[in-house]
Parts: C-alpha cells; sequence; structure tokens
C-alpha cells in the first residue's frame, strides 16, 4: 500500500496568497519610507544652497543673476555682474549643480517669489509645480 504525501492545489494557494499579502505590506513600508528620505534629502540639499547663496552675496556683494543661476555656485561667473573674488571650488563640494532626490533640476528664483532676496525650489516627485505629499514643492523659503 503505498500512499503519495503532498500538498494539495488549495494549499499551495494560501500559502502564495500569504506570500503576496506579505510581499505588499513589505512593499508599501519601503516605498513610504523612500519618500521621506527623499523629502530629508531635499530639504538638507536647500539649506546647503542657501548657506551657498548667502555666503556667495556676502563675499562678492549681489546674488547671482537669474541668467548665472545655482551653476555661480560651482564656477566662475562669465556674465556680468563677474564676482571679483570667486574662492578657487566654487561654493559647493561638487562640480556640477545637483539635481534634486528625484533627478529633477532645482528652481532658483532671485528675487524669490514672497520677497525674499532669493528662492531655490525642489519640484517634488512629480517635477511639477504645486502637489501634495512627495509630489509637494520644497523650498528654501519654507
Amino acid at each position: 500500500m503505498s500512499s503519495k504525501q503532498g500538498f494539495s492545489l488549495v494549499e499551495v494557494l494560501v500559502a502564495l496568497a500569504i506570500v503576496a499579502i506579505m510581499s505588499a505590506v513589505v512593499a508599501v513600508n519601503l516605498l513610504g519610507a523612500r519618500h521621506e528620505a527623499n523629502i530629508t534629502s531635499a530639504a538638507s540639499q536647500l539649506t546647503h544652497f542657501e548657506t551657498a547663496l548667502t555666503l556667495y552675496s556676502t563675499q562678492q556683494g549681489t546674488l547671482p543673476t537669474l541668467r548665472q543661476g545655482l551653476a555661480a555656485l560651482v564656477e566662475e561667473p562669465t556674465s556680468a555682474p563677474l564676482p571679483p573674488r570667486y574662492p578657487q571650488g566654487g561654493y559647493l563640494n561638487s562640480n556640477e549643480v545637483p539635481l534634486d532626490p528625484w533627478g529633477n533640476p532645482y528652481v532658483y528664483y532671485v528675487p524669490g517669489r514672497n520677497g525674499q532676496p532669493f528662492e531655490v525650489v525642489s519640484l517634488g516627485a512629480d517635477g511639477l509645480e504645486g502637489g501634495e505629499g512627495p509630489d509637494a514643492d520644497l523650498s528654501t523659503s519654507d
């Protein structure tokens, strides 16, 4: 008398359903943590821009123009007004202006949109103005 042992189709389907549910829960939690990390990283970069622009203004007597943009923080501008005392290596620890954590360029306003001397903005995960949650804009004026 031989008896075959194994899993029934129902048992296999139940096990697969449990694995799928657990995978979905883990994925949702990891995705939420990634969005939070990107928001924190963007806020940190905005603080660096704010510090660099303030130092630039103090040392050069003016902020970079819109035409010069944030590139003036990593390479000496060639358009007027030319900075009289541009430091070797620029104002950021980088050879190029970093992108925001979602791979989009930061937007530079001079003067800022709310009357401040300047403003640097990350347009969030969607790269579009406005939005909520991970799509919300982040700004040096926040």
